[in-house]
């Protein structure tokens, strides 16, 4: 750990033991233990174990059951930031849970969040997704926002004019490329560069392609894009791409990936796809069932991510979560 990181340590368990104590109206700090917890600070008393979320939460809660319930006791998860969405997934599991709001030196019973409201796409820039499908790319929509996928990556955007306010297409992955990719490629016509983008991006993102920045991002989403090749090879009859529960931020971070259908029995359930190890897959995954209304959640992952710590969060689970294994890498 940096001397920066150790510091920001410190100072976070001293935090959480103020606020332990500013909650249970004691003069003095409380009997217990320091704990270490690198989401934030952790701290444990006899009858509880007390959890302190440094700044975003939203992918807090895996690591906090799969840590805190190890240790048999009530859990106090307090939060500055989303606790909303935070005491919305707690909700769906049996650990002995309570997620507070940190107002100041106050403790506020945090309360669930709704989901996001659906929002449908512009119709100007809905007109733009036969240009992206001829062109050769998939057109995604998710949360409103209509996209173009090579394999699984972003590689165009539908956005407004800053000028005209008009639909346009812009080319690259992410934003910086896309002004990047206008300035150098500004008079080429839209199809012709997005199919060059195309050609280029595709080649790295084959199985068995050499190590490439184009298949080193959203990982997760080319998992998907397979399976909605052939739902069959992930336990599904069909598959279809659909929301998050929270919306992607950037392209960059690796972030578990949606898709909903009908499982080969015959279940509506949601599949939600991730790559590496990712301790809070199962909350997000029992997050985008409850999204889209269905009674099972299906994590799609390789062997080695499926740990044994995210089999016991499923187990505390009261929606269905199973796991199913990639094949294709």
């Amino acid at each position: 750990m940096s001397a920066d990181a150790e510091r920001r340590s410190r100072l976070l368990s001293l935090k959480l033991r103020a606020l332990v104590r500013e909650h249970l109206g004691l003069t003095s700090d409380p009997q217990g233990t320091p704990e270490v917890f690198s989401p934030g600070a952790a701290f444990l008393t006899d009858e509880d174990v007390w959890v302190l979320i440094d700044g975003d939460a939203t992918r807090s809660l895996g690591a906090t059951l799969a840590w805190a319930t190890r240790l048999e006791r009530p859990i106090q998860l307090l939060v500055e930031r989303d606790s909303g969405v935070v005491a919305r997934r707690a909700q769906f599991f049996s650990a002995s849970l309570t997620v507070w709001h940190v107002d100041e030196k106050t403790l506020l019973p945090a309360v669930p969040e709704p989901h996001l409201p659906a929002v449908e796409p512009a119709a100007s820039h809905v007109a733009l997704m036969p240009l992206i499908s001829s062109s050769g790319a998939d057109a995604v929509v998710e949360h409103g926002i209509v996209v173009g996928e090579v394999r699984g990556l972003e590689m165009c955007r539908v956005v407004d004019d800053a000028t005209t306010g008009e639909a346009r297409l812009e080319v690259g992955m992410g934003v910086n490329d896309r002004e990047a990719f206008a300035m150098v490629h500004g008079e080429m016509p839209t199809e012709q560069a997005l199919r060059t983008v195309i050609d280029a991006v595709a080649i790295h993102r084959e199985p068995g392609a050499m190590v490439h920045p184009f298949n080193q991002f959203g990982a997760e989403r080319l998992h998907r894009w397979r399976a909605l090749q052939n739902p069959q090879s992930v336990g599904f009859a069909f598959l279809q791409p659909a929301n998050p529960p929270v919306k992607r931020t950037n392209l960059k971070d690796p972030v578990p990936c949606v898709a909903v259908g009908k499982t080969i029995d015959g279940q509506n359930a949601v599949a939600v796809f991730v790559n590496g190890v990712d301790l809070d897959v199962v909350p997000f995954a029992v997050d985008a069932a409850d999204l889209h209304n269905v009674e099972r959640s299906v994590v799609v992952a390789r062997d080695q991510d499926v740990t044994p710590s995210l089999r016991r969060t499923a187990d505390l689970s009261t929606v269905a979560v199973s796991f199913v294994s990639i094949t294709n890498n």
